[in-house]
């Protein structure tokens, strides 16, 4: 019986210590071949967040070159990196940085992107958890990579599915506000594109007790325990949640458990000046209201519910699995 063929994934990221923990879960899935990581600013400056990617790979063995790519969003000023989230050096300030540094492969992600796409017809599947400028990029400098990509899924967005709010604004989810020009250029081109939102990975908790207990079963799991003392701290000061929510593990699950979500489908825009800047918008598909702003455009899917302790439990048994 023949092997069953891999997907092939790249991975657009800003590292970030939920995007450290979705890296390590990505390693784990023997269904999934890595084929480079991109990085973007979000979380910490890209110069920052390449070399973060650079050593989450080197210091665990992920044989995936690293590009770097947008460092503005593509048509507002590039907001402030949340530090009081992610730490000065983006992984919680634990010390794992001091005296490393390394060069990036040659090349920028987002011609990296069509690159590898144009090269894998319909077998590259982009997961994306950072703000969406490299993909906004890659989309507007080759239109005919849409219909080659297998699946674009994207850890973004609060469509207010379950009354879930922003969390940047009332209305907004920090990767789309950080460049909505760009996220609005994602949702409204012709490929294929799944988005887990804040409506889903906000009740995606890995408590306390599961991090201690990842901390004891390996070295990622330590690693995992060291860079998130300070983020974990923020979630039970500013939300009450004793633990962390698995942002960009949810997403990354989607990938290879998509049945433990509840999809809807439709048009998505999103909103790009004035006080509801960022936000996410969904107009299911059925829905008749006459002309608008989603006429036309192409329907993508959008996490309403899901199974959350299933996605917690495929991420503990992924990164207990790494040795």
């Amino acid at each position: 019986m023949a092997a069953q063929e891999k997907t092939l994934v790249i991975f657009d990221t800003d590292p970030g210590i939920d995007d450290a923990m979705a890296l390590l879960f990505l390693k784990a899935q023997s269904s999934l071949e890595l084929k480079a990581i991109t990085t973007v600013f979000g979380n910490a400056e890209t110069d920052i967040t390449t070399r973060n990617a650079l050593y989450l790979t080197q210091r665990f063995g992920i044989d995936a070159p690293v590009y770097a790519g947008a460092t503005k969003p593509l048509a507002i000023k590039r907001l402030p990196a949340p530090t009081f989230v992610h730490g000065d050096d983006g992984l919680g300030d634990a010390g794992m940085l001091d005296g490393f540094s390394a060069e990036p492969a040659v090349g920028e992600a987002a011609d990296k992107i069509i690159e590898i796409v144009r090269a894998n017809p319909g077998k590259v599947t982009i997961l994306a958890v950072a703000p969406l400028t490299n993909l906004a990029l890659a989309i507007q400098r080759d239109p005919g990579i849409a219909p080659l990509v297998k699946d674009v899924v994207v850890m973004g967005g609060a469509f207010a599915w379950g009354g879930k709010r922003g969390n940047v604004t009332p209305v907004a989810e920090a990767n789309i506000h950080n460049d909505p020009h760009a996220a609005d250029i994602v949702f409204t081109a012709e490929w294929p594109v799944a988005a887990i939102g804040l409506d889903v990975t906000s009740h995606c908790v890995a408590t306390n007790a599961d991090a201690a207990d990842l901390a004891e079963s390996g070295a990622a799991g330590q690693f995992l325990w060291d860079i998130s003392r300070g983020y974990e701290a923020l979630y039970l000061r500013s939300q009450h949640v004793n633990g962390c929510c698995l942002h960009d593990v949810a997403a990354a699950v989607y990938l290879v458990a998509p049945e433990l979500f509840t999809m809807r489908s439709g048009a998505v825009r999103v909103v790009t000046d004035g006080i509801a800047i960022g936000q996410s918008i969904q107009k299911l598909d059925g829905h008749v209201f006459g002309p608008n702003a989603w006429e036309g455009h192409p329907s993508k899917l959008v996490a309403a519910d899901a199974d959350y302790p299933g996605i917690v439990r495929v991420y503990k048994d992924a990164i207990r699995s790494l040795r």
